[in-house]
């Protein structure tokens, strides 16, 4: 039951988030000398609003204290907008998000059209972008949209070709064209049964016939799948932005069904924006609570077949939600003969972010958890869809492609 001395607390302690770091001398006077004591959320809320409502050299995202000015965006404010979100209700997060722009110049970075033209590419900041894309005015729309235009065909030039390669090698490995085509050769083929060919004088394989896969001879029901469930909480954006793109490339490609899933607490189906990586990225919320298992249910339904069907859960499994029904969940499909992999989270500049309490539970199921370096997610990629083992891949909770 509470007491009147629970309530006391409760009180000093939502006036000290009010009041802010400055008033701890005052508090520990009226308190015997003893600080306010707070709760772990709490404490998250104090620091996330220090960061721009204090007055001291500690506020603000910068190592020189309060505002971020002029200089490169800062991973921090990134991280900052997510926290925000969970930890405060929607109308509250306006008032602090509005805030925070006025007072700590984020206004500076994302308002102003010219400012975004002359940009380098930025991933921080277009996580950023995007938490804040329902307060880009008008004027201001098309600047925000060349700018994430500019990260994503950056991204596709680093991993379109490989994606490309990697799934054409290992869907129609066994099948073979007369219709020659660059990108279809299939290499291992063509030198194997040439070698007897080999010139010594001129130090090469002249081949009597090439062989080139068959990109059109896959059947609807022989086609693979591919889903990618991704998580959009705060601490998602880089690992967003690359699930985004993967997408829209695999998507492209008439060998493979592809599903893209967004969720939160809530699942979102994001299938048909595939046509346009930067719409696909728009449709992202981030921030916000999580429940895995909800969305990995969701996603059950476009299994048609197990054994050709390739599962990408894209999260920091930091579940929000019944984490034993979501283990259970998990198994059931590995064990009907889908393909399972975890993508981990990954932040600032590609560091892993993640519950490792709860990859490791993941793993031990025998479904592969990845700190994946986005450079070597073709190369995953192509071993899954060939079915070779992913557990020797590395040896981060059951392999790391960092």
């Amino acid at each position: 039951m509470e007491t009147s001395d629970d309530r006391l607390k409760q009180r000093m302690a939502r006036w000290r988030l009010i009041l802010g770091q400055e008033s701890d001398n005052g508090f520990d006077q009226m308190n015997g000398g003893e600080p306010v004591e707070l709760t772990s959320e709490q404490w998250l809320m104090d620091q996330a609003l220090a960061c721009i409502y204090n007055n001291t050299s500690q506020g603000g995202f910068g190592p020189g204290g309060r505002g971020a000015g002029n200089g490169p965006s800062n991973p921090q404010i990134s991280r900052w907008l997510g926290d925000v979100r969970t930890l405060f209700d929607k109308d509250l997060v306006k008032i602090v998000q509005a805030d925070a722009m006025e007072r700590c110049g984020l206004k500076q970075l994302i308002f102003e059209p010219e400012l975004l033209e002359n940009l380098e590419p930025d991933m921080n900041l277009a996580t950023t972008i995007l938490m804040l894309k329902d307060q880009v005015p008008k004027r201001s729309k098309e600047s925000v949209r060349e700018f994430m235009k500019k990260i994503v065909e950056e991204i596709n030039k680093l991993l379109e070709s490989d994606i490309r390669r990697a799934v054409t090698a290992a869907v129609n490995k066994r099948q073979h064209s007369p219709i020659p085509s660059a990108s279809a050769l299939d290499f291992p083929t063509t030198i194997r049964r040439g070698i007897k060919n080999y010139r010594p004088e001129l130090k090469k394989i002249i081949p009597e016939h090439y062989y080139f896969f068959d990109r059109t001879s896959t059947t609807a029901a022989n086609k693979y799948t591919i889903i990618l469930d991704v998580d959009q909480s705060g601490s998602m954006g880089e690992s967003v932005i690359y699930s985004s793109i993967i997408s829209c490339i695999l998507a492209s490609m008439a060998s493979v069904k592809t599903r893209i899933v967004a969720f939160d607490t809530q699942v979102v189906d994001l299938t048909e924006k595939c046509d346009d990586p930067v719409d696909l990225l728009f449709g992202f919320q981030l921030g916000g609570g999580t429940d895995i298992d909800k969305s990995v249910a969701y996603c059950g339904r476009f299994v048609e077949n197990p054994k050709k069907t390739l599962f990408f859960l894209v999260s920091d499994l930091m579940e929000g939600g019944n984490r034993a029904a979501l283990l259970r969940r998990l198994g059931e499909l590995k064990d009907s003969g889908v393909t399972l992999v975890c993508l981990l989270a990954i932040a600032d500049g590609g560091k892993p972010y993640y519950d490792a309490q709860m990859a490791e539970k993941v793993a031990r199921m025998g479904i592969p958890c990845f700190a994946c370096n986005p450079q070597k997610l073709p190369e995953l990629l192509e071993r899954a869809l060939k079915g070779q083992d992913l557990a020797g891949y590395g040896s981060l909770h059951g392999g790391s492609a960092s």
